[in-house]
């Protein structure tokens, strides 16, 4: 429990009050005076939380735990290009697949922070302000809001990352991935064919459940 409270309050602090405020002192700094009813704010506001996310996983791909993670990773994306292209789940059909798939969770998280600058730029013009005359408390209050908005958002990049998947070939669905599939390059890692094992043993299990699951009766 402590550590899902810390996890979620650093996330807020770095991904959510951190960009805003930073995005209000550029705007002071040039000027500009920057609200949350400018599209500028929001767009340095969601390259500061690409930045910050970046930064992050680079920093932490150095740790050996992670850098095993992120080859297990690799292994998951690796064992699901097999299952996808009706191959047998062994080590040998998984091996020659690539790391980087088109539906992985690195890919979500940076669909989900560009879509944001687009949904916060055409919402917040449109709400009245939360708490005028207290610059503090209506800040908070915006990245309250914020927060309450990732949830159509994740559902919105949900369904851009199962629909650039389903038509991974296409020009326009590959444009959309690659910022995600080139992140993936910190995410995802070449694994030993021992992880490979691991995870197509882990593949095995879910389709069995699944199998289980939709012979269970209604």
């Amino acid at each position: 429990g402590i550590t899902i409270l810390a996890a979620l309050t650093m996330a807020i602090l770095v991904f959510g009050l951190l960009p805003h405020f930073l995005s209000g002192l550029v705007g002071r700094l040039w000027g500009a005076g920057l609200t949350v009813e400018n599209f500028a704010f929001h767009l340095i506001d969601g390259l500061l939380k690409i930045i910050f996310f970046l930064l992050y996983v680079w920093l932490i791909s150095f740790m050996d735990e992670i850098r095993r993670v992120f080859e297990y990773h690799g292994a998951e994306h690796k064992s699901i290009f097999a299952y996808e292209n009706g191959e047998e789940l062994t080590v040998a059909n998984a091996r020659k697949y690539q790391i980087w798939h088109p539906r992985c969770g690195t890919s979500f998280i940076l669909v989900v922070l560009l879509l944001s600058i687009l949904i916060f730029t055409l919402v917040f013009p449109l709400l009245p302000s939360p708490m005028p005359g207290n610059y503090l408390l209506n800040n908070l209050a915006q990245v309250g809001i914020k927060i309450l908005l990732m949830f159509p958002i994740a559902a919105i990049a949900y369904e851009v990352i199962r629909l650039g998947g389903k038509y991974a070939r296409n020009p326009f669905w590959r444009l959309v991935l690659w910022p995600g599939l080139l992140t993936q390059r910190l995410t995802a890692r070449e694994p030993s064919d021992e992880q490979l094992e691991v995870a197509l043993e882990a593949l095995r299990a879910v389709i069995a459940l699944e199998g289980k699951l939709s012979q269970s009766p209604s």
